[in-house]
């Protein structure tokens, strides 16, 4: 994630359930697709359960960035 966006989170992560959800799953498929990276052979399922991870990782994070684009229309509204 960029600055800009880490930032956004950091302001409005504790008002909004949703996005804190979104970001503390992209955060634990992280861990989880660092810790497949690490090894040097998968075996097939664990081949599946990366793409899986991965899919559902992209997914959380298009929703996080829908969130975030609504926060930062609302900011530029109120300057």
């Amino acid at each position: 994630m960029e600055k800009v966006e880490e930032l956004l989170i950091a302001r409005y992560i504790n008002q909004d359930e949703e996005l804190k959800k979104h970001w503390e799953e992209h955060q634990r498929y992280e861990k989880v697709l660092e810790d497949f990276n690490k090894r040097v052979y998968l075996t097939p399922q664990e081949e599946i359960e990366k793409k899986k991870i991965q899919k559902m990782k992209l997914a959380g994070k298009d929703r996080i960035h829908e969130i975030l684009s609504r926060y930062r229309d609302l900011e530029s509204k109120n300057n």
